[in-house]
């Protein structure tokens, strides 16, 4: 009788317990698979039994507006690759939250790190993972300021370890014609629309919703430089030559003395005009899955030239 009361003691404040943990002011988490940080070891050990690759993406904490989280690169970044991880079957492994973005430093919130630092901190990581038994490394950009960086990171696997590896958003172009049937909407008047405007907000009203405070957003008044205000017809029209020397310019240090840091030719964060709440997240539903089916589908390419644990 004593047992049993004592068992039954137990048993209801190991519940109030469990009770007390899932009524804390945070919200649950929720276990996502294939994801590093929610894994155990024995679920790392057994994934390798499957797969040696392992995609990492490369983002940035940044303002994005004032209606965007300043995450909004990381985030949408892990959650992207969380869709691809989970349908290929690969690691997921989230590394760094803030990347390479001095233009943005005019703006609160904003963190940024030095180019060496942030490329050294991935090597390493990939070494690590290298220890454990991966071997094939996809690094996702969702940063357009770490372009350089992320090509620098592979190169340097390639180059300087056992591991072998790709930029991503490089190698999709391919399969994403074959797999993207699907349209996507977009607002029909050119405009430019670049960091925080709508393709932005509509890849951020789909991946993290809860984050987005469309009200809040409108149109900034942006002022450019002379010349690159009279080379923006020919970039809003698809120029590409135009594209490159505008973007050679545009969005730099303000100690580089161009006049195109972010605070310098934007109130409101946004490098943009056209209004952020034209955003849909129909828009953001299409990008986020024609750009998840064409990972996917290099990923299987990728496996069928070079299967899992072939190679030295």
């Amino acid at each position: 009788m004593i047992r049993s009361v004592l068992f039954l003691f137990v048993g209801l404040a190991l519940s109030t317990d469990v009770a007390l943990a899932q009524n804390t002011e945070l919200p649950a988490i929720e276990k996502v698979r294939n994801y590093l940080p929610h894994m155990t070891r024995p679920e790392v050990e057994d994934l390798l039994t499957r797969s040696d690759m392992v995609l990492i993406p490369v983002a940035s904490l940044e303002q994005h507006g004032t209606h965007l989280p300043i995450g909004t690169d990381y985030l949408n970044g892990v959650e992207r690759a969380k869709l691809v991880g989970l349908r290929a079957d690969i690691l997921v492994a989230p590394i760094l939250l803030p990347g390479q973005s001095p233009y943005h430093m005019g703006f609160a919130g904003t963190v940024t790190l030095p180019s060496t630092l942030i490329q050294e901190v991935y090597v390493e990581a990939a070494k690590s993972l290298m220890q454990h038994g991966f071997k094939r490394f996809l690094f996702l950009n969702a940063h357009g300021g770490n372009a350089a960086i992320t090509t620098f990171i592979v190169d340097r696997i390639n180059q300087e370890t056992g591991g072998i590896a790709v930029d991503l958003g490089r190698v999709v172009g391919p399969f994403t014609v074959r797999t993207a049937s699907r349209d996507q909407p977009s607002p029909s008047e050119p405009m430019f629309d670049r960091h925080g405007g709508t393709p932005e907000t509509s890849a951020s009203l789909y991946l993290i919703p809860n984050l987005v405070d469309i009200s809040a957003a409108y149109a900034a008044d942006v002022t450019l430089p002379p010349h690159m205000e009279a080379m923006l017809p020919a970039v809003v029209a698809g120029d590409p030559t135009a594209l490159a020397v505008f973007l050679a310019e545009g969005l730099k240090d303000e100690a580089t003395g161009k006049g195109t840091s972010a605070a310098e030719m934007t109130p409101t964060g946004v490098w943009g005009v056209r209004n952020p709440a034209e955003a849909t997240l129909e828009r953001g539903r299409a990008s986020t899955e024609s750009f998840v089916d064409a990972a996917v589908a290099f990923i299987s390419r990728w496996n069928e030239l070079r299967p899992p644990g072939t190679g030295r």
